[in-house]
């Protein structure tokens, strides 16, 4: 049964159990306790936030946590903060389930470095790629992927969006396709459209059985033959330096992404504000103000 008590308290608690100020650390070899003041309000903090989260999706509590939940919680904290501060959080958490977590990469550092590129450009790339990455970066141009969301395609009559979130009914206005599914960042499950003809092709691909993937040390079921992942953003940056001379990433794909569907939906009537909600969904944010980076 989960813990009633406070975010706070149990943070408390678990910091406790693992405090040694006072003690050297070098007396002891791969010593992971705490060994200063400083540190341990800077843990307490961060599993504090991380028991919160647990709290408001109904998740246990932190005597529970796992290591699947906590990778989604730093995946979904790379959104919103910076690599520095989501390095101390993953430092915090993995002393708490004492064992490594993988090194997540903030979101946050990306929109603020990555632009978008014209379709020419990307034309021009995707030619310069082979077959199997060549459709992946069809696919995530045309929905607006991450890398690791090519990884985790699939219908939607396989896999539902999350529940836990009110999605608008206005995602995809103005476009034609077929609806699959990803996981992204936090294991939020959401519905993308890809074109019909993107769609055949995919379909192509579609493996007999899924196996599994490791992409950067996580775990990915994977339903398609085709890029993803840090293969496939390689592959797209390499492509792009061949062809460009230079290279804004593989994310900066979902930057012509937003760009492009804020001019297609106000040419369909909407407001700057409600064509930003709309596409905060389709890009898995729900939060206006990430997306709205990505207009620069």
């Amino acid at each position: 049964m989960p813990s009633f008590r406070s975010a706070k308290s149990q943070a408390e608690h678990a910091i406790k159990k693992n405090l040694r100020v006072g003690i050297a650390r070098h007396t002891q070899r791969h010593d992971q306790k705490i060994h200063s003041l400083g540190t341990a309000r800077n843990y307490t903090q961060a599993l504090t936030r991380i028991t919160q989260w647990i709290q408001q999706n109904k998740l246990g509590d932190l005597k529970r946590l796992t290591k699947e939940t906590a990778i989604h919680y730093l995946e979904a904290r790379g959104q919103l903060v910076k690599q520095k501060t989501l390095d101390q959080e993953r430092q915090a958490i993995q002393m708490h389930l004492g064992m490594p977590l993988p090194v997540i990469k903030s979101e946050l550092s990306q929109i603020l470095k990555s632009r978008a590129y014209t379709m020419a450009q990307v034309d021009y790339i995707i030619k310069a790629q082979t077959p199997k990455h060549r459709l992946a970066t069809q696919i995530a141009y045309a929905a607006g992927l991450r890398a690791h969301e090519l990884l985790t395609l699939q219908c939607n009559d396989k896999q539902s969006a999350s529940t836990h979130r009110q999605w608008s009914t206005l995602r995809f206005t103005g476009r034609a396709g077929q609806v699959y599914t990803v996981i992204g960042k936090g294991g939020l499950i959401r519905e993308v459209l890809i074109p019909d003809a993107l769609a055949q092709q995919l379909e192509q691909h579609r493996l007999a059985q899924p196996f599994i993937k490791l992409d950067r040390t996580i775990k990915y079921r994977q339903h398609y033959n085709i890029g993803g992942g840090k293969d496939w953003s390689s592959s797209f940056s390499a492509a792009s330096k061949r062809v460009l001379n230079w290279s804004h990433g593989a994310h900066g794909l979902r930057h012509t992404y937003a760009q492009t569907r804020m001019d297609e939906l106000q040419q369909h009537g909407f407001l700057y504000y409600a064509a930003l909600e709309v596409v905060s969904q389709e890009l898995g944010h729900f939060r206006s103000d990430i997306t709205e980076v990505y207009l620069r």
